[in-house]
Formats: C-alpha cells, sequence, structure tokens
C-alpha cells in the first residue's frame, strides 16, 4: 500500500502544480489581451480626433465614432476590474454603431428604402434585447455579486 501512496502524492503534486501553470498563462494571456484592446482602442480614438481637427469640420459621424471608442474603453476598464463583461455594453455599441450607418445612409445618400427600416428594425431589436437582459438580471440576479473592485460581496 504504501508502494502505491507515493505514486498518488505525486500525481496530486503534479496535477496541482500543472493546475497553477495553467492559470499563470491564462491570466497572463487575459491580461496582455486586455491591455492590447484598451491602447489600440485608445490610439484608434486619438487617431480619429487629431484627423477630425485636421479637417476642420466635425460630422455627426465622427461624434459618434467618438462615443463607440468610449464605449469600448468603458468595456475595457470594466472588465479589467471585474473580470466579467456585461452583455448590455456590448448591445450600446451596437446601437450606436447601426445609429451611426442611419445617420451616413440618410444624410449622404440616397433617398429612404428597405434597407433603412432593416437598420431602424435592428435598432428596435437591440433596444429590446437590452429590455430583456436589465430585466432578467433583475428578477434573476446572479448568485455572486461582484463590487467594481472584482471581490464579491457577501
Amino acid at each position: 500500500m504504501d508502494n502505491l501512496n507515493w505514486a498518488d502524492k505525486l500525481r496530486k503534486k503534479l496535477h496541482c502544480s500543472a493546475d497553477s501553470l495553467g492559470n499563470l498563462c491564462v491570466e497572463a494571456f487575459h491580461y496582455l489581451a486586455l491591455f492590447g484592446i484598451g491602447a489600440i482602442t485608445a490610439y484608434a480614438a486619438v487617431v480619429t480626433f487629431i484627423r477630425m481637427l485636421g479637417e476642420g469640420s466635425i460630422s455627426v459621424d465622427d461624434i459618434l465614432l467618438l462615443f463607440i471608442y468610449l464605449e469600448l474603453g468603458a468595456m475595457v476598464g470594466i472588465y479589467f476590474k471585474t473580470n466579467h463583461m456585461p452583455i448590455r455594453f456590448l448591445l450600446y455599441v451596437a446601437i450606436t454603431a447601426l445609429t451611426r450607418l442611419l445617420i451616413g445612409d440618410v444624410s449622404h445618400h440616397k433617398e429612404p428604402d428597405a434597407g433603412l427600416l432593416y437598420v431602424c428594425g435592428g435598432i428596435l431589436l437591440l433596444a429590446f434585447s437590452i429590455f430583456v437582459v436589465r430585466f432578467a438580471s433583475y428578477k434573476y440576479p446572479s448568485t455572486k455579486s461582484i463590487d467594481t473592485s472584482g471581490k464579491e460581496i457577501t
């Protein structure tokens, strides 16, 4: 029996070490990816802002694009602090992007057609999705509550 006991202890130690190394690699990739996404978002926002200043004119499309960058930055910040991605923020980005498409299409292109109705329907569907997500999270809260620092509230 003692012959197998040392093997079992070694197996458990190896398993624990592999778990720790795997968790370290996953967390390192997680943080590197977050910093990369945050840096790229900030760079894109700055380049867009400088381009707008250089042109000397700012359109509603440009302002909505800056809002998209702001929402993406907020998503990265929230995900960095809590390790959770609120789906609402993705829906807000999608609504802003469709609104930007809608305004650009109406102000710069042809007369309204069925495509306009599709974009408006998409915005309505996304707004309804936000309502459903918010209602579901109110009615059926998660079993764990997490504060802004990422710690579980007891």
